[in-house]
């Protein structure tokens, strides 16, 4: 028995193991590409929500400047909701979160 014929012999278990290994190979690229794609998109996500709760801060403080501040807090989360229903949907913040986020914008603009 030379070489060749035992690589024909072994040749359907080969072609087995290596169509084991890409299949675990494709399966493990999957899940790192799924992973960083999925992060990167929640981070879009979360840039949109808090750049649409700026929007509403300011919008809210233009509409009623001298609104009190749950008014102002309850027009930003309602701007929010609004302009960005998919990170909303995506991220799926608390009422109480939106509010707390919005009472921090609050505060860095001075506007407590």
């Amino acid at each position: 028995m030379n070489l060749t014929d035992i690589l024909q012999q072994l040749q359907p278990a080969l072609i087995s193991v290596l169509g084991l290994v890409l299949t675990v190979l494709i399966g493990g690229a999957s899940q790192v590409m799924k992973q960083r794609f999925g992060i990167e998109i929640e981070a879009r996500h979360r840039e949109a929500l808090h750049s649409a709760l700026m929007s509403g801060i300011s919008a809210a403080i233009e509409d009623g400047p001298g609104a009190g501040k749950d008014v102002l807090i309850e027009k930003a989360v309602t701007y929010a909701r609004e302009s960005v229903p998919d990170a909303i949907a995506q991220l799926r913040p608390s009422e109480t979160l939106l509010r707390r986020l919005v009472m921090g914008k609050l505060k860095e603009l001075g506007a407590n």
